[in-house]
């Protein structure tokens, strides 16, 4: 039993030498083993915390890029239509020139072809009293040559007529 119990006993060196033993073996394992895998991550939870804090600011980036997108989006529509009810007016406004030159211009020459026919007829007019006059002076002619008798007469008041008849 000795030897068991010399096993067994409290030695106060030994007792002190393992606890000593022990802060030592803690004191490296903390220097040598935790402090190196702690700023290990520390440094992995600043470079995932830098990562979220770049993909918000991207995030936000986008959104923002996103609206003004869209606002000019918005500007572009209504330029666009702002342009069209602009040519739409100006092309009304261009039509109804061109209608109003083209009535001027018909109603120009309506006025030119009517005072064409206006003269045509005065020309034909005069030329019809000429002819008229130069009937009624050849009768003259033919009536002083002859005798008037009412037979001739009768005769040179029809040829008179016809004359005139072939004429107009």
């Amino acid at each position: 039993m000795e030897k068991f119990q010399s096993l067994v006993t409290v030695m106060p060196w030994t007792f002190i030498f393992t606890i000593c033993n022990l802060f030592i073996l803690a004191a490296a394992l903390k220097h040598f083993l935790f402090k190196p895998v702690q700023n290990i991550l520390n440094k992995r939870a600043a470079e995932v915390e830098s990562t979220y804090h770049d993909a918000e600011e991207a995030r936000s980036s986008a959104q923002a890029m996103q609206s003004e997108y869209e606002e000019r989006l918005k500007g572009a529509y209504e330029e666009a239509g702002s342009i069209v009810r602009t040519a739409n007016e100006r092309a009304a406004a261009r039509s109804e020139e061109l209608l109003s030159e083209a009535r001027a211009e018909a109603s120009a020459m309506k006025a030119k072809a009517e005072r064409e026919i206006e003269n045509d007829r005065k020309k034909a007019a005069g030329e019809l009293k000429n002819d008229i006059s130069l009937l009624a002076l050849d009768i003259a002619g033919k009536v002083v040559e002859k005798e008037i008798n009412p037979q001739t007469h009768g005769e040179l008041i029809r040829d008179f007529i016809d004359r005139v008849g072939d004429v107009s």
